[in-house]
């Protein structure tokens, strides 16, 4: 029996989002944003300072439509990942892109981490963000 109620709105039923945004605090908010900018090279699409007690950036994934926020709180914005299996995972199926990315990634001292899943084995690298988030960048596409 479907206990849900008709009259609901889903996404299905037109109520699609224009843009969805990934946000998370930090206590590390320069090492993580040259994490994710400066070597995973997110595009910078607009960033805050003070709006009552917090800062933050918002980075693309790549462009508006969907985004990261990383944000700071002047009393502290501790957020260490829950588990190594929590993943934001990056498709580049352009070997050559691939390639450059991982190069410049490991240059930068951001040495690939093991996944906990083993999935992730032989197709692409994993890394491990400031706070403990993991990053996978895959070689192949996802779905």
């Amino acid at each position: 029996m479907n206990t849900q109620s008709k009259s609901s709105l889903t996404l299905t039923d037109g109520a699609l989002p224009v843009q969805v945004r990934f946000a998370r605090p930090t206590d590390k908010f320069q090492e993580v944003v040259a994490f994710y900018h400066g070597g995973l090279g997110l595009p910078e699409l607009d960033r805050f300072e003070g709006h009552d007690g917090y800062s933050g950036i918002m980075l693309g994934l790549p462009g508006r439509e969907v985004h990261l926020e990383f944000t700071e709180h002047r009393d502290g914005s501790p957020c260490r990942a829950p588990s190594q299996d929590n993943l934001l995972v990056l498709y580049i199926t352009d070997q050559t892109a691939y390639d450059r990315l991982n190069r410049h990634m490991q240059a930068l001292g951001h040495a690939p981490v093991e996944p906990e899943n083993p999935y992730w084995l032989g197709r692409s690298f994993t890394y491990e963000d400031p706070d403990g988030w993991r990053v996978v960048v895959c070689r192949e596409t996802g779905i």
